[in-house]
């Protein structure tokens, strides 16, 4: 019995740091009446989409963060956006444009800072949520990887232009399976509330 006990002990464990290390991916702070989302340990500049920004085609990203509210039931608020990624050869820098209203656009960035701008854009509004009430977060970025005429229904190697896709189209891009694209995530943050990211900044000042 006591070995049985050793072991149910030593599987909570490794199941609780399984669990910490995904929630590590995804890392949610309040400012402003918003939510600002960071994932330093997620890249998605890589595998096939790389391969092919290193071959000179445009790479089109979409973001979908979606926030629950009360019981994991209640959609609270979405924020699609969508991103076009090149490649500089001879810089050997990215350029990102985002191109849903507000556009946006910056170039001669690293991997990593690419990354992390397009992720700085991905906040949700939070004004109208009690402190106390409960939340869920999760993020899913998909991209085109040019399999069956990927997101788009075109070739990844045929040139993707800064005008983006619609909101709708986003929509129906996050509604379908993900087997025919290159996916990341689902990354899960929760359950958290307002008053508890308030008091990590109090903590951390």
């Amino acid at each position: 019995m006591q070995a049985i006990k050793s072991w149910w002990f030593i599987l909570a464990f490794l199941c609780g740091l399984a669990f910490a290390m995904v929630a590590e991916e995804l890392t949610v702070r309040w400012r402003d009446n918003r939510l600002e989302l960071t994932a330093p340990r997620v890249h998605f500049l890589k595998g096939k989409p790389l391969e092919l920004l290193h071959n000179a085609a445009s790479v089109p990203f979409n973001f979908n963060v979606t926030l629950w509210s009360q019981n994991h039931n209640h959609i609270y608020a979405r924020n699609f956006e969508s991103f076009v990624i090149s490649y500089d050869l001879w810089e050997e820098k990215f350029k990102v444009v985002k191109t849903m209203s507000p556009v946006g656009k910056m170039e001669h960035l690293t991997s990593e800072a690419a990354e992390a701008w397009c992720m700085r854009q991905m906040d949700v509004p939070v004004a109208g949520v009690g402190g106390s009430e409960p939340l869920w977060l999760r993020l899913e970025i998909r991209a085109e990887d040019g399999k069956d005429g990927g997101l788009f229904g075109r070739g990844a190697r045929g040139s993707v232009s800064d005008s983006g896709i619609s909101l709708s189209s986003l929509i129906e891009i996050f509604s379908r399976p993900a087997q025919q694209q290159s996916h990341w995530g689902p990354y899960d943050f929760g359950p958290f509330t307002v008053d508890e990211l308030k008091r990590s900044i109090r903590r951390g000042s």
